[in-house]
């Protein structure tokens, strides 16, 4: 049974709690960068030319939530929806954040009264010394049934400080699945690409391959003939060798993207049954975003994530502080016995006792103090840290931007190659037509052309790789993603 006095004495300890500080450092959100763009001079439209599209920077437009459809493949959509849905990984980073939303529900129960009741049956002989010698007085029964509240009043902020580091937790956690939402729509996206690039230049190898044969067995005519040495034809086995050592090494690549696609979407590569996207299905987007740092440094899950780790630094701070001062704790416990075990609920002997208990370190040899500093100590790297996440993701965009300037001139440069390529294999075709030229004449320009158009593929995928790493790079547009992509909990409060 409870004393009347005792929500009165309850609710006086929490207005009194309510009204105490909490010791350490309010946790304030770290300027944002103060420079206004990634690179000296800003980013730079890149030039487009004959077969290469030009891609321009506008302020104006963010980061789309489903960037990946920028790339116009229907294909490629559902491919990244599908991981989305089935990845191990975001389930794991879910259940994560669950966790750590939970931990800080149970957290929050340090500001309420902890109330407990018991019940005690019991039938006992009790004993009596008489003459130096026991003597059983007889059996009876006791019955006792009790309650008890206790309150400890956070005078000095400590139960606070914990809970907010508890609800920083939260947030790491939040952003730490954003990371891995991040990172697994890119991975989708780049193997993507990277497995039509592969692809391409398997097919165009192939028919290489197939061309240097007739080089070799016409070059070996010519050699049998008396009419050419046998230089040429040694030149040409040796290409042919290479370049099929070429073809199962991209063999190998377009095998190992496609069972990297197949765990990316949370299947078996036994069960997956991954579509045939070409590289030419693949757009390249030519409106590209120009996110302000400042706005950077709030969206990046690896800031968010660090930004966190501050944050509950500087709440340990708060609770090693709060270690140094006394602790207060008020309790009671009320209740009744009774001899009839059976009439426990009925009048019987009441009892009821009110406590206040003040505990406080004398003397630790200094550990609490130094743990506090040890508390500043961990804040600082943490700020550090922070600092150094920001300039990777700063540098990260700039190199980003540069790729994307560098790949337009290398593309420009294979295509310049294979116009050229081109041109000169229909001059061949039209001497060897006339009679001016050898039909081997005629089988190298074309071995020429399909060299430069392998080297063509691979700078096609890189820039389309690279203008994916920009999306990445800029945080990935997951705060406009729909409940459907992005579960409500994670998108930051």
């Amino acid at each position: 049974m409870v004393s009347p006095g005792c929500p009165r004495l309850i609710f006086a300890s929490i207005a009194c709690t309510l009204g105490a500080c909490a010791l350490g450092p309010d946790f304030k959100q770290p300027d944002p960068p103060a420079v206004s763009g990634y690179l000296p001079g800003g980013a730079r439209t890149t030039e487009g030319g004959a077969g290469v599209a030009r891609q321009r920077f506008d302020e104006r437009i963010d980061v789309p939530a489903e960037w990946w459809a920028l790339f116009d493949s229907p294909r490629l959509n559902d491919l990244v929806r599908g991981a989305v849905a089935r990845s191990p990984t975001l389930v794991a980073a879910q259940a994560a954040l669950r966790q750590s939303e939970d931990s800080l529900k149970a957290g929050y129960g340090v500001f309420y009264p902890q109330v407990g009741a018991s019940v005690v049956a019991a039938r006992q002989n009790s004993l009596a010394i008489v003459n130096r010698a026991p003597v059983a007085t007889g059996l009876y029964n006791l019955g006792t049934v009790s309650a008890s509240v206790s309150y400890a009043l956070d005078l000095f902020g400590g139960q606070r400080r914990t809970v907010e580091a508890l609800g920083a937790k939260v947030d790491l956690q939040r952003a730490d699945y954003l990371a891995a939402y991040l990172a697994l729509t890119a991975n989708v996206a780049n193997t993507v690409i990277a497995r039509a690039g592969y692809r391409a230049q398997r097919d165009a190898l192939r028919e290489m391959i197939a061309m240097q044969a007739d080089q070799i067995r016409l070059a070996t005519v010519q050699y049998e003939a008396g009419t050419a040495p046998y230089a040429p034809v040694l030149a040409l086995r040796s290409q042919r060798a290479s370049n099929r050592a070429t073809l199962a090494a991209l063999e190998q690549r377009i095998d190992q993207s496609e069972h990297l696609l197949a765990q990316l979407g949370g299947q078996a590569p036994a069960e997956a049954s991954l579509p045939a996207i070409a590289l030419d299905e693949l757009t390249l987007p030519l409106e590209l975003p120009q996110t302000l740092p400042s706005t950077l440094a709030r969206r990046r899950p690896d800031i968010l994530a660090a930004e966190a780790v501050l944050h509950a630094a500087s709440a340990q701070i708060g609770v090693a502080t709060a270690d140094l001062f006394p602790q207060l704790t008020l309790g009671g416990v009320a209740g009744s016995s009774h001899g009839v075990i059976a009439d426990l609920l009925q009048s019987g002997t009441r009892f009821w006792s009110l406590q206040a208990s003040l505990a406080a370190s004398i003397f630790s040899g200094g550990s609490q103090w130094y743990a506090r500093s040890a508390a500043i100590d961990a804040y600082d790297q943490a700020l550090a840290t922070y600092r150094e996440t920001v300039l990777e993701a700063l540098t990260q965009v700039a190199d980003t931007l540069r790729a994307l300037e560098h790949d337009t001139d290398v593309q420009k440069a294979q295509v310049d190659a294979e116009v050229a390529a081109a041109s000169n294999l229909e001059l061949v075709r039209a001497n060897y037509e006339a009679g001016t030229a050898g039909y081997l004449d005629l089988l190298n320009a074309d071995s020429q052309l399909r060299q430069a158009r392998l080297a063509r593929f691979a700078a096609t995928a890189q820039r389309l790789q690279d203008t994916v790493a920009l999306y990445t790079a800029l945080g990935g547009g997951w705060w406009g993603a729909s409940d459907a992509s992005v579960p409500a909990a994670a998108l930051p409060h």
